[in-house]
């Protein structure tokens, strides 16, 4: 939606509010749970974030639409968040602000993620497998886990938690053999 540079800035303090609102309910799991669902939606939906960066549409249009879209089943205190974020004209950081919001509940519950790229759809067995061996190189009581196909790959897994990267890919050992073999000329 926006730049990230500018989208940390703006959705920070946004994030940590709707945080301290959530802990004050005990609602974070639930609001990490539906913003989840509006990450998902702005993902798979240009339209629908388009709609919401639009300058020229009328806020109440889109506070028809957030409404329309979060129906019975969003929490009214998250979709007033929202709504608010409208009137203030920060609608267009709702992905950094959901990130960021996400983030933060990740380091309460002492969770990391893993984006975990693939060269073909793992099983749960294999997801399992990663978290664990996350948990024990991070510490952390939980892993939540983020995965990503790509078939150049050949097989194998490549693991991103923070800053740490775990290449077990073929494509990375062939890599890695053929700088070796380089190095040994």
């Amino acid at each position: 939606m926006a730049s990230n540079l500018i989208s940390a800035g703006v959705g920070d303090p946004y994030a940590e509010a709707l945080m301290s609102i959530a802990q004050a309910n005990g609602l974070e799991d639930h609001f990490g749970d539906e913003l989840k669902g509006f990450l998902w939606l702005l993902g798979e939906s240009k339209d629908f974030e388009a709609f919401l960066a639009n300058p020229l549409l009328k806020p109440q249009d889109k506070k028809a639409i957030i409404r329309q879209i979060a129906g019975e089943g969003v929490n009214p205190l998250l979709v007033n968040f929202l709504l608010f974020l409208v009137d203030r004209r920060r609608i267009i950081f709702l992905s950094a602000i959901a990130q960021k919001y996400l983030e933060l509940l990740r380091k309460l519950r002492n969770a990391v993620l893993a984006d975990v790229t693939s060269a073909s759809e793992l099983s749960d067995e294999q997801k399992n497998a990663i978290a664990e061996k996350v948990k024990t190189m991070t510490g952390a009581a939980s892993v939540e886990i983020s995965t990503k196909i790509d078939p150049s790959l050949i097989g194998g897994v490549i693991v991103k938690v923070g800053d740490q990267v775990l290449d077990a890919s073929l494509r990375g050992q062939l890599r890695r053999l053929s700088i070796n073999l380089m190095s040994n000329r």
